[in-house]
Order: structure tokens, then sequence, then C-alpha cells
């Protein structure tokens, strides 16, 4: 869900460039929510190998994967809440 990644924009890049033959990472940070980098890197003739691969069962990477998408909502409830507030805030100084 984060697209302001520097690290994979960078690896990205380099493939793009042809001057990397192979991505080696954990499951998890390369593709949570983006699988859509690895059919990026297959198509510029990078392998990605896959790392210590965990022994996790379905249900708890269903709660990771949860955990990750509450993460990602949060601070924009939370900036939602706040601006009702300061416009509360603005209308009872206004109002006197």
């Amino acid at each position: 869900m984060k697209e302001d990644r520097e690290g994979l924009k960078k690896l990205i890049e380099l493939a793009k460039r042809r001057q990397i033959d192979a991505v080696v990472a954990h499951k998890d940070r390369l593709t949570r929510f983006g699988f859509e980098y690895l059919v990026e890197f297959k198509a510029y003739g990078v392998n990605v190998i896959v790392a210590f691969q965990d022994d996790k069962d379905h249900t708890q990477e269903l709660v990771e994967d949860f955990v990750e998408i509450v993460k990602s909502f949060a601070p924009r409830i939370y900036g939602q809440e706040y601006e009702k507030v300061v416009k509360c805030v603005e209308n009872v100084e206004k109002d006197g």
C-alpha cells in the first residue's frame, strides 16, 4: 500500500537498466500488497529469490495483513477527526 518505498523504487530502476539479475527479499517485504512488483521484475528479466521462508500459518498471515490495512487507514481517520475538531474550534471562536 505504501507507494513511496524508496528502496523498492531503486531496485526497479536498476532492473530497468538491466544492472541487476536477481533480487533476494523476504516474501512479506516485497509482496505485501504489491504483487505487481514481482511481475515488473519478471518483465525486466530479473529473478526474485525469496529468502527466509517462514512457517506462518494462513491465520497468522491474515491477521498481519489485516493489521497492515488498519495501520494504513489510521492516519486518514485521525486526520479527518482532527479536521473536524479544528473546524469546530474555528466555529466556536468565530461565534464567540
